[in-house]
C-alpha cells in the first residue's frame, strides 16, 4: 500500500482538493477524530473515476462519507483514504411531473426546502435529518414509519472497474437504516418521486416537525445523532432513561439529558470515550431488558 504514491498521483491531476493527514474531527458532527492517511473530495465524476483507479492501484483502501453526521472515527484516525462527494454531486433538477434529482453531496436540508418551495410534498418526514442525500439513501434514513426508500424511483451509482450503475427502488430492499445497495458502490444521485401540495400545510408539517426536534434532541450540541438503532417497536431511548444513564458520562463524552439515545461531545470527548459510553449503555440494557442493542452510528478507523 503506498498512500504516498497515491497522492502524488492525484494531488493537482483532477478537480479535487487532496489532503494528507485531515483530521476527521474537522469532517464529521461528533468533532471527533485522528487524521485520515488521505482525503479526496472529488468535484466530478472524472475526478471520483480516476480516485477510485489510482486507490485500487496503490492498493489503498478507501470509504466515502458525507457530511459526517452519522460516524464515530477514531482517535488513530483512518489509515486509508476517505473520499467525498463535491461540486458536481450537489446538484439538484425538478421535473414537470414531481420527480427530482438530487446529488448525493446535496445536503438533504436543501432539498426539503426547495421542495418545498415548488409546494411538493412526499418528504417533510426528512425535516431536520442532517447529512446528506447520498447518506440518506444509504442507510433508508427517516423516522420509525416513514423513511426515503417509499419515495425513491431510482439510484445510480458507481460501481468500481465496471462504471455507472442504475438501480430501481423496486429492485433495492429498505430496511430500517439499511439497504441492499451494494457497500462496494459509490451513490452518485436518487431520483424522488414527490406529488403535487398545498405549500402552507407542507410548510406547517415542516416547521412542527423541527419544531418537534429542537424540543425532543440536543440540538447544536456536537454528536452523530441517535447511537443505537429502535429493537423492532421499542424505543431504544426510553430502555436507556429508564436505566437511569441520562448523564453518564465518560470523559467528554455523555449521554444527553434531552434524548437518552444521544450521546454528546461536551467539549474534548475522544473516541474512546464515546466508545464506553456506548459499551456501558449496551451492557445496562441487555442486563435490564435482555435486548442486545445494535449501533446505529457507524464506526471508521476502528479495524475489525
Amino acid at each position: 500500500m503506498s498512500v504516498f504514491n497515491a497522492y502524488m498521483s492525484l494531488s493537482g491531476a483532477i478537480d479535487a482538493d487532496v489532503i494528507r493527514g485531515e483530521r476527521l474531527s474537522h469532517r464529521t458532527t461528533y468533532r471527533i477524530g485522528g487524521p485520515a492517511a488521505l482525503f479526496v473530495c472529488a468535484n466530478t465524476y472524472e475526478a471520483l473515476l480516476k480516485t477510485v483507479e489510482v486507490l485500487r492501484e496503490e492498493r489503498v483502501p478507501w470509504v466515502v462519507m458525507g457530511k459526517g453526521s452519522n460516524i464515530l472515527a477514531a482517535d488513530t484516525g483512518y489509515d486509508g483514504c476517505v473520499i467525498t462527494l463535491g461540486r458536481e454531486f450537489s446538484r439538484m433538477s425538478f421535473a414537470d411531473d414531481g420527480r427530482v434529482t438530487a446529488g448525493a453531496a446535496l445536503q438533504l436540508s436543501k432539498l426539503v426546502s426547495e421542495s418545498m418551495k415548488r409546494s411538493l410534498t412526499g418528504l417533510e418526514f426528512c425535516a431536520g435529518i442532517p447529512g446528506t442525500v447520498g447518506g440518506a439513501v444509504s442507510m433508508d434514513a427517516g423516522t420509525r414509519h416513514e423513511w426515503v426508500g417509499a419515495v425513491i424511483e431510482d439510484v445510480v451509482s458507481l460501481r468500481p472497474g465496471k462504471g455507472l450503475v442504475r438501480h430501481a427502488a423496486s429492485e433495492v430492499e429498505w430496511g430500517y437504516r439499511v439497504t441492499s445497495l451494494p457497500t462496494t458502490e459509490i451513490i452518485l444521485e436518487a431520483t424522488f418521486c414527490l406529488q403535487p401540495g398545498d405549500h402552507d400545510a407542507i410548510a406547517r408539517d415542516v416547521e412542527e416537525r423541527l419544531r418537534r426536534r429542537s424540543q425532543s434532541q440536543p440540538m447544536g450540541r456536537p454528536c452523530c445523532g441517535s447511537v443505537f438503532r429502535n429493537p423492532g417497536s421499542r424505543s431504544a431511548a426510553v430502555m436507556i432513561e429508564a436505566c437511569g444513564l441520562k448523564g453518564y458520562r465518560v470523559g467528554g463524552a455523555v449521554v444527553s439529558d434531552v434524548h437518552a439515545n444521544f450521546i454528546v461531545n461536551d467539549g474534548g470527548a475522544h473516541a474512546h470515550d464515546v466508545v464506553e459510553v456506548m459499551r456501558h449503555v449496551h451492557d445496562a440494557v441487555r442486563d435490564k431488558y435482555e435486548i442486545d442493542l445494535q449501533p446505529e452510528v457507524n464506526l471508521l478507523g476502528f479495524g475489525a
